[in-house]
């Protein structure tokens, strides 16, 4: 029976929304393997079920919400384009699928951005306009283009087309493994996290969904026990992709259907990716390795309410890392 909350419509997206999505999407998407390693689940003591949107167009999950709310969009407002504020995955998702609509993207990128995020948004045809690092500044310069051209905004995850794109994952997964009794996944702002949790919850109300974060940006586990948003005044992990703080349409989700957030070190999230490439002989990000940290840390291996967590859905985000900080990380 599904969950009540879920069906109420409280919720900026749900189950229809998210199969809506998936049947708007499914021609421009990859469907990504699930991958298991004996190894890994030899380490663990648990079956480990990887999903790779590391092999998604554009490196990332992030395609999934964003064809999802450039295909949402009708001709006249396509016509004008998309904009959008990121420093990572979202822009090159969004420029990707505003190049396969044909309609331009104007991305605002902070100037602290990884390069190689950088340069996937110029090799998917999107327009960068610099902005400062803060959120201010992001958000002030996106406001500038929008009245300069008139393009419709597609936040990166504070957006209802965002959330249903990203639930996908959890219906290819839960087709692909059905096994699985828990998913993990990356929090940052809560777009993947949400929608992968009401798709989850809808079709399996007695799965697990567990999000795992840096404790250089564990905002959103302090949200958690304090029941209520709080933002950090800086950041500080190798995960950059999870630095961003929830939004008012994802804390909701994140705070009623996530059943615990799952924090972890940077040292154990660099640990992961070199699993990740040693034995699943995969290239993820460090906020693509983060599930694996969070089932190799101690706080999910000793705490007994995850003791029968024994078929653990693990989504790898994405696989766009940036060699030259990773590599000055092994140095150090």
């Amino acid at each position: 029976m599904m969950d009540a909350s879920i069906k109420d419509g409280k919720y900026a997206a749900d189950i229809s929304s998210i199969r809506e999505a998936h049947a708007r999407i499914s021609s421009f998407v990859h469907k990504t393997p699930v991958i298991t390693s004996e190894s890994i689940n030899a380490m663990c003591n648990r079956s480990l079920y990887f999903k790779c949107e590391c092999f998604q167009k554009g490196g990332a999950f992030k395609f999934r919400g964003a064809c999802n709310a450039i295909h949402s969009l009708d001709d006249a407002q396509a016509a004008k384009g998309v904009v959008t504020h990121s420093s990572g995955n979202h822009a090159a998702a969004l420029s990707l699928a505003a190049k396969l609509r044909g309609i331009p993207a104007y991305i605002v990128i902070p100037k602290n951005a990884p390069k190689c995020k950088v340069d996937n948004v110029i090799r998917y045809g999107g327009q960068v306009i610099w902005s400062e690092v803060t959120m201010k500044s992001r958000e002030d310069t996106a406001s500038k283009v929008l009245q300069e051209t008139g393009a419709a905004l597609i936040h990166p995850y504070n957006d209802k087309r965002i959330i249903s794109g990203q639930g996908t994952i959890s219906v290819e997964l839960l087709e692909q493994a059905p096994q699985i009794d828990t998913i993990i996944a990356p929090i940052s702002g809560g777009g993947l996290i949400s929608g992968v949790a009401l798709a989850a919850k809808s079709l399996n109300p007695k799965i697990r969904v567990l999000a795992a974060e840096p404790r250089g940006a564990n905002d959103a586990a302090q949200s958690k026990a304090a029941g209520r948003i709080i933002t950090l005044p800086e950041t500080n992990t190798i995960a950059d992709g999870l630095r961003a703080s929830l939004g008012e349409l994802t804390w909701p989700v994140v705070r009623d259907l996530v059943d615990d957030i799952i924090v972890v070190d940077d040292a154990d999230i660099m640990e992961a990716m070199r699993l990740c490439y040693e034995i699943l002989k995969v290239a993820v990000e460090p906020s693509g390795a983060i599930g694996l940290a969070a089932v190799r840390s101690e706080s999910f291996r000793n705490n007994p309410a995850w003791r029968d967590c024994n078929h653990i859905g693990i989504i790898l985000s994405g696989g766009n890392v940036d060699l030259g900080v990773l590599w000055d990380s092994y140095r150090k």
